[in-house]
């Protein structure tokens, strides 16, 4: 499987940091339930976002971290979506298949939002359609590795460094 798309290469454009600056203060006004994102300090096209297991499903009381990677073009591209915490649910370190992610740019729409594209992953997450990235578990192997996402997101500096305050 090939490597995210780090277009460290090429400056972000003009448009594509005015969109992500733009969408990282809606998010901010307007907090999304069970999903928290921010932008790394030092390059703003690789996003780092926490889904908070959702109630009633063998994901509650997790908290799932991984990395939006965007190109230098976006929105004019879809970004790549990496889970780093094991769920049961999506391989870590892997790109995940969604219809707004890199694996499909034939229906990318620059309209999707940051937002759109995180409340998406949480949606799918929920779900057990098979898509490259995604793995099969049991319910009872996804409650465990919940229960277990806390302290193995612990040991991630970058984690720490940016959500700090999830840390007990």
């Amino acid at each position: 499987m090939s490597e995210p798309n780090k277009q460290i290469h090429h400056p972000p454009t003009k448009e594509c940091l005015s969109r992500l600056k733009k969408e990282f203060l809606e998010i901010s006004k307007n907090p999304i339930d069970n999903i928290l994102v921010c932008p790394h300090k030092e390059n703003i096209l690789e996003w780092h976002y926490v889904l908070l297991g959702s109630i009633n499903t063998p994901y509650e009381g997790g908290v799932f971290y991984g990395q939006l990677i965007f190109n230098y073009d976006f929105p004019l591209s879809p970004p790549s979506i990496i889970m780093t915490t094991p769920s049961g649910r999506f391989e870590t370190n892997k790109r995940i298949c969604l219809s707004n992610s890199d694996y499909h740019k034939e229906s990318w729409l620059p309209s999707w939002t940051v937002g759109g594209i995180l409340i998406g992953l949480l949606s799918f997450m929920n779900e057990n359609e098979p898509t490259a990235g995604s793995i099969l578990t049991t319910n009872d192997e996804k409650r465990l590795l919940a229960s277990k996402s806390m302290e193995f997101n612990k040991k991630n500096k970058t984690f720490c460094d940016l959500f700090p305050y999830l840390i007990e």
